[in-house]
């Protein structure tokens, strides 16, 4: 398996108060007037990069989504997972994900205290969707006279603490115990990592839980039902969401975007820990009505490579497609906590390019 199909890498230039920006991003994608938006996994913001010359972005434009759709509270941060663009839209999702307090490593008995201690960051369970004109986000619009050229800012349904989505998976058989026993993300519990969107068919790639080795993947539809809410369609017989299992060589979704009605699966630990990252292939994932389970003997699911590995740093993140010499789906892919040799200086960050592999290597 090849471990490397690098192309390039692209300079992102911040601003100079987003010091701290720079190590924790956690998604990218790209919008028709050619502008990178990422986002992180610490702020209540997307953030916007245009393109200053070839590989090089910047001209760095901070956005509030709060400005655009109702936030859970003003404080707490969005988790901000996964990003994609599509038909008018900039749509963003949160990690729907708890979190156990981080030890210090000051103070053993309260270290011990902390581990004890689970937290709920209410924004993270956002759902939603920003429309973008000339690259610029908008709280409403219209394109034209037609009732579907008609744009509006929305978010998925909220309930108390969270959303629509999380409760009709609290009683689901997979998933269900693990949204009871409120488990956090890095303990192998509920964290939505992955979002790609086709048309009305929106996927949620999870990071975790993995069951017995087999990750999984939720694809919703959503429709507003009123001025500004998302609401969970229903597919058929009452299903609110399908569920699709891969074997990930027991890693869980990182990341997810679409190239020629295929997933490319961008996938790492599903715990807290320093390990290696691969990229896969699943085919044909907009045709299937049903909950579906794909091993790598099916045909349906493949590795396309590895990813370089740096124990402590560059864990990978973000996954968008990005033309790059000659390549109209290169792959761009952005890190958390990335190397320093990824920073030119305290306000820059290089992200890389990768080749999507053809059948014949």
């Amino acid at each position: 398996m090849p471990s490397s199909f690098l192309l390039s890498r692209v300079l992102f230039k911040f601003d100079s108060d987003t010091e701290d920006l720079i190590g924790e991003l956690s998604s990218v994608t790209m919008t028709p007037d050619g502008s990178l938006w990422v986002g992180s996994d610490e702020f209540i913001s997307v953030e916007r990069l245009k393109r200053l010359d070839a590989c090089v972005y910047g001209d760095h434009k901070k956005f509030q989504v709060g400005d655009f759709v109702e936030l859970f509270d003003e404080d707490s941060e969005i988790d901000i997972e996964g990003m994609d663009y599509s038909d008018g839209y900039l749509w963003l999702v949160g990690s729907h994900s708890t979190k156990r307090n981080k030890a210090k490593g000051k103070k053993p008995k309260k270290d011990i205290q902390r581990l004890s201690e689970i937290e709920r960051d209410p924004n993270r369970y956002l759902l939603a969707r920003i429309p973008i004109i000339n690259g610029e986000p908008v709280q409403s619009c219209a394109r034209s006279e037609a009732p579907e050229d008609q744009l509006s800012a929305a978010a998925l349904r909220k309930t108390q603490g969270h959303n629509t989505l999380m409760e009709a998976l609290s009683e689901d058989e997979h998933l269900g115990p693990f949204l009871q026993i409120n488990l956090p993300s890095k303990d192998n519990g509920f964290d939505i990592e992955g979002f790609a969107i086709c048309g009305h068919q929106i996927f949620l790639g999870l990071r975790g839980p993995v069951l017995r080795g087999w990750a999984m993947i939720l694809e919703i539809e959503l429709e507003e039902t009123e001025p500004g809410v998302l609401s969970l369609k229903d597919l058929g017989k009452g299903t609110l969401y399908r569920k699709h299992f891969v074997d990930l060589n027991g890693l869980g979704v990182r990341e997810l975007c679409l190239h020629q009605g295929d997933l490319i699966i961008l996938a790492g630990p599903t715990m807290d820990l320093e390990g290696a990252m691969q990229v896969f292939r699943l085919k044909d994932v907009l045709d299937h009505s049903k909950d579906t389970l794909w091993d790598q003997d099916s045909g349906m699911l493949s590795t396309l490579f590895d990813l370089p590995f740096t124990i402590g740093s560059d864990h990978a993140e973000g996954l968008a497609l990005f033309p790059c010499l000659g390549y109209d789906d290169g792959l761009l892919i952005v890190y958390d906590s990335p190397d320093p040799v990824r920073q030119p200086d305290d306000y820059s960050v290089f992200a890389d390019v990768f080749r999507l592999p053809s059948a014949d290597d």
